[in-house]
């Protein structure tokens, strides 16, 4: 029987031998000098699927990069097994600097950003022209985000067997985006593949778009099903006769240089991170107009100087409208 108190001797208690730990603290980090380059193709539960050279390799985050998290598109450095065998697992110790980022909230009241893609040249926004019908307010909030992100927006606007594309091409003439007008007669028949594919060729192109629009029946015809295959597992399910993609995915872009990110399809597109001095970078015929204003314009202000700017004639009016209708989406709801 074990004793407490006064009449405890040292039998009656039990010691866990200390473990002393003879390996110095230190915060130097391994370099990692010998770790391959990679590209993040896509993330499944703390999963990433990357291509290393010709190989498809798994991998998960090192500990090491603490909360910095790697999104599609991302390049990274990878070590450990890279030979893509089933079973095997690399560690990702490494995300390289970023060259442009796609970024969304759930809505306007969310503090927290998503990082959609990494390293996109361009996004893609696609729309159908009936069935179900334009949402330009989703449109102008998707170029914002563009703007913001440092990547070239194209409008690629689908069934247009359906209705006209004038009236929505209207709304962004005075922005210059490029576009694409597409029917379902000439997406069967793949010419509206090829003319896609004119403004793919050489870049990454994050395609965006809500249900229903063909954006996903469009990325397969862009990406046939035997190079998705050579790729990697697509994360997609099928449901009631749709193809609706549930994780973003980078594919090779068939017949060109070129690589395609789908995305999953979006409801609604939170701005709340943007911020207008980004967005500014898009109009280089206004951004020295804006040396004038006061700190922190929003440039639809009485003291913005842009107004000053345009009425001496050095930008066309019509450009500072498209600015501030764009800008303005970050304070109205899409259905305002």
């Amino acid at each position: 029987m074990r004793r407490y108190g006064k009449h405890t001797d040292e039998d009656d208690i039990r010691t866990r031998p200390g473990r002393r730990n003879t390996r110095p603290r230190t915060n130097i980090r391994p370099k990692h000098e010998d770790a391959a380059e990679g590209l993040v193709l896509t993330v499944d539960r703390g999963r990433l699927t990357c291509l290393v050279e010709d190989r498809v390799v798994m991998a998960m985050k090192a500990r090491e990069l603490g909360r910095k998290a790697a999104v599609v598109g991302d390049r990274v450095a990878l070590v450990g097994d890279l030979t893509g065998k089933k079973d095997t697992l690399a560690r990702i110790v490494r995300i390289e600097e970023r060259t442009s980022v796609l970024r969304r909230t759930a809505d306007d009241d969310d503090p927290f950003e998503r990082v959609v893609v990494a390293n996109a040249d361009q996004l893609a926004v696609v729309t159908a022209l009936a069935d179900p019908e334009p949402r330009p307010r989703l449109i102008d909030r998707c170029l914002v985000a563009a703007y913001d992100g440092g990547l070239d927006p194209l409008l690629v606007l689908t069934k247009s067997d359906l209705a006209p594309p004038e009236k929505l091409l209207e709304l962004y003439g005075d922005l210059d985006i490029p576009y694409v007008v597409t029917s379902r007669a000439e997406l069967e028949s793949g010419v509206a593949v090829a003319r896609v594919r004119e403004q793919l060729d050489g870049k990454i192109t994050a395609f965006v778009g809500h249900s229903g629009v063909g954006k996903t029946t469009l990325v397969n015809a862009l990406v046939p099903e035997e190079q998705r295959r050579s790729t990697g597992h697509v994360n997609a399910v099928t449901g009631r006769g749709r193809h609706t993609t549930t994780s973003a995915l980078a594919l090779p872009l068939s017949g060109g240089d070129g690589w395609v990110v789908d995305t999953p399809g979006v409801r609604s597109f939170g701005l709340n991170h943007v911020d207008p001095s980004r967005v500014i970078h898009a109009f280089p015929d206004l951004e020295p107009g804006t040396e004038g204003c006061p700190r922190a314009c929003s440039h639809d202000e009485p003291d913005c100087a842009l107004d000053a700017w345009v009425a001496e004639g050095h930008a066309d009016p019509a450009r500072l409208y498209s600015l501030r209708r764009l800008l303005a989406t970050r304070e109205r709801k899409e259905g305002d």
